[in-house]
């Protein structure tokens, strides 16, 4: 077997598997599942010929150690021997239905999967003989990657989440890229025995993102912090996200399909569950959440003190959501959101919640970023506002704010599009952490001067990047025109020497 991913040629791999789904508009979900499958496979693979390998030394024959390692004690996942990868592959006509028979299997065998088997049916999709084709295609592209290692899959199912937020272009929705995520991480260090929550997690991927950095820094340490995320826009993200988890080799999470602005999960009869980090890239701009609406979800009194947001953008429903899911005592919050929920002002209620979560000095820092980082149809500037229920002393009234909008590269894939930079995230995260003013980058401003500003907390009101003049030398620059001028003269003296040498013409012609 030929292991594409991990390999020189993993970029190629991928690169051939995007092209090909845009190529064909093939479902992004029946791809994902696909790469589940083909992992469950290689995983049990593996664990059999471990399993296989250990029997024969205890002394079973190869038919007992064959028929014992195929025991689900053997495997983190059971899967029927009759619908594996291979047994599937080889069996072209009906590839469709033991694929849905694979996804109900690993369904009803398995907890923590419940709905797989709900987001494709492979016989449904596969009426369309095109659509076949396309199916069987994508199994024998698939069948030349060895995801016995986590990371392998995991690379190749983040690529395709990554190209459906590029597809969707849905503002914030989808996809949040990953060097806002390690940002965010540093900025909100999560720690052993803490709790991470996701109100709005969509594919997992900032969970993701934020197990992988802890696993970095903390080593096994990272089993103590323990992820919760809720998922309410689509039932097929969540189930979907859950697979993200545990592609990423994370066990130990408690993923909710619930609408949180309306209903919670993590609650109990005295109001919402608090956790010590909460981080998330809600749907920016959602609508349909005014007071009526909010007034007929759980706690609202709670969560929704500070005011009610108009019904054409939720991002500061979002936002005391998750300033009302933190601990009192260790709750950090960052959230991404659209640049304008900053200095709206064309709402009074998002202009008056801003001033009340100001003056109960919550706001602990507010960090523009670049444009284009954002895979929308707009090109979208985002904001991160981190907020800190237990500022330290020499924080308290006042706000950091971070002008990152300069801290970007160029999308190395994608020439619409710009990545913030490692060295970007290097400097915010310094600044944050110090508390650091920096020359047009970063500033430390005193609470009233908000207020003054009638609470607009717009980035570039209080730190705008200078654009240093270039300063003409006139005297070099006339020299420079005068030789230049002087070597045209001189090379159409050349050129009249020539015509006329050739044509024979009067030189004073």
């Amino acid at each position: 077997m030929s292991e594409f991913i991990g390999q020189s040629s993993s970029g190629q791999f991928v690169k051939n598997l995007i092209d090909f789904i845009n190529k064909h508009k093939v479902d992004f979900k029946l791809v994902l599942l696909l790469i589940f499958l083909k992992r469950v496979n290689d995983l049990w693979r593996v664990e059999f010929e471990r399993a296989y390998a250990e029997a024969l030394e205890d002394g079973l024959s190869k038919e007992e150690a064959e028929r014992e390692a195929k025991s689900s004690a053997y495997h983190e996942i059971d899967l029927p021997e009759d619908l594996t990868w291979d047994k599937i592959r080889e069996n072209t006509i009906v590839i469709p239905e033991l694929l849905d028979r694979c996804l109900r299997a690993i369904e009803d065998n398995n907890s923590g999967f419940e709905g797989l088997s709900n987001i494709i049916n492979f016989r449904t999709y596969a009426e369309n003989q095109g659509n076949l084709d396309i199916l069987r295609t994508l199994i024998e592209m698939l069948s030349d990657c060895d995801f016995s290692n986590p990371e392998y899959a995991n690379e190749v199912f983040e690529a395709v989440i990554m190209n459906f937020g590029l597809r969707e272009a849905k503002e914030g929705s989808i996809y949040t890229p990953k060097e806002v995520v390690e940002l965010l991480f540093h900025i909100l260090e999560p720690k052993p025995d803490e709790s991470v929550y996701n109100p709005s997690c969509g594919f997992c991927e900032i969970l993701a993102y934020f197990h992988k950095f802890a696993r970095t820094m903390y080593g096994n340490e990272v089993r103590r912090i323990f992820l919760f995320g809720e998922e309410g826009n689509s039932y097929e993200n969540y189930v979907l996200g859950k697979i993200n988890l545990y592609l990423n080799g994370i066990r130990d999470f408690k993923i909710e399909f619930s609408n949180a602005l309306l209903y919670p999960k993590f609650k109990s009869e005295d109001g919402l569950i608090g956790f010590d980090v909460v981080v998330a890239n809600p749907q920016w701009n959602q609508d349909g959440y005014n007071e009526n609406t909010l007034k007929k979800g759980e706690f609202w009194k709670e969560r929704f003190k500070f005011g009610f947001p108009p019904k054409n953008s939720a991002d500061w429903a979002w936002i005391q959501h998750m300033i009302a899911s933190a601990k009192d005592d260790t709750g950090r919050v960052g959230v991404v959101i659209d640049n304008g929920a900053l200095f709206r002002s064309n709402s009074k209620s998002e202009k008056s919640i801003r001033q009340k979560i100001l003056e109960e000095d919550l706001i602990e820092c507010v960090i523009l970023l670049p444009e284009k980082v954002f895979y929308t149809n707009s090109g979208s500037s985002g904001a991160i506002i981190i907020f800190n229920k237990n500022k330290p002393e020499d924080r308290k009234d006042k706000v950091l704010f971070i002008n990152a909008s300069n801290e970007y590269e160029q999308h190395p894939e994608i020439k619409k599009l710009r990545k913030l930079s490692k060295d970007g995230v290097s400097k915010i995260v310094e600044a944050y952490q110090n508390f650091l003013e920096i020359k047009d980058f970063s500033r430390v401003v005193a609470k009233d001067e908000i207020k003054e500003n009638d609470y607009n907390m717009n980035v570039t009101l209080y730190v705008f990047p200078t654009v240093e003049e270039e300063i003409i030398d006139v005297k070099k620059e006339l020299e420079e025109l005068i030789a230049i001028d002087e070597e045209l003269s001189t090379l159409n003296e050349r050129l009249i020497e020539e015509v006329s040498n050739i044509y024979e013409v009067d030189k004073d012609v």
